[in-house]
């Protein structure tokens, strides 16, 4: 999914900026020789990138690509992408993120990152067909605004669906602030006759609400 959102992403914003006009930023500049971050007392504090999140202690907080990410459907390049994992090793619930620079040229608004957002559903359902065949049944929440600590504009969408006896929630939530579009994919899992789902739908909530891009000094 990760490779295709990022297209749609793309191809919107130059679609809708062109390359006309004075450019809105400077180049970012992305120094790869600096660490990404470092995790200390399960919580990731970003050098590269400035962000940090954390997570309760039944979960773990990893720079890592978790063994399992792969058979949940992620593409091993997507997920090579992303600066840090964070999961759930009982469930394998899961979220990863990604920070990537904006062009010099590309503009933002709360009204395209939810065009952009709501634009990754018809990725998301031609690669769960054409992992699962076209009989899956997905049911889709809505695209809505969220609030994430230090960014101005961020959107949400999720699909649900049911595999091998386990239901999926598997959600995107697209952001930007200056100068960084930020992608988040997370799964939730939830064995039939369980409560594991709604244990970890309400700990993925406050591992999303620890997420904070803070200021470089």
């Amino acid at each position: 999914m990760k490779k295709r959102v990022y297209y749609v992403a793309f191809l919107f914003v130059f679609f809708l900026t062109g390359c006309m006009g004075p450019p809105v930023r400077d180049a970012v500049k992305v120094y790869l020789s600096v660490p990404v971050g470092k995790v200390e007392n399960n919580q990731f504090s970003g050098i590269r990138y400035p962000f940090k999140i954390s997570a309760p202690p039944n979960w773990k907080v990893t720079m890592e690509i978790p063994e399992f990410m792969e058979s949940m459907g992620y593409e091993k390049d997507g997920l090579q992408e992303s600066e840090v994992f964070v999961y759930n090793p009982e469930t394998k619930s899961n979220l990863q993120i990604d920070f990537v620079p904006a062009g010099r040229y590309a503009k933002f608004s709360q009204e395209s990152i939810e065009w952009i957002t709501e634009a990754a559903r018809g990725s998301f359902k031609e690669e769960l067909e054409k992992d699962y065949g076209a009989a899956i049944k997905v049911e889709y929440g809505p695209t809505t605004a969220y609030s994430l600590k230090g960014v101005p504009y961020a959107a949400k969408k999720y699909a649900t669906y049911t595999l091998k006896g386990v239901k999926r929630e598997q959600g995107w939530i697209y952001a930007f602030t200056e100068p960084y579009q930020i992608f988040i994919l997370y799964m939730i899992l939830e064995k039939e006759g369980t409560k594991e789902g709604a244990n970890d739908r309400e700990e993925m909530k406050k591992i999303l609400d620890s997420f904070e891009v803070f200021s470089k000094q």
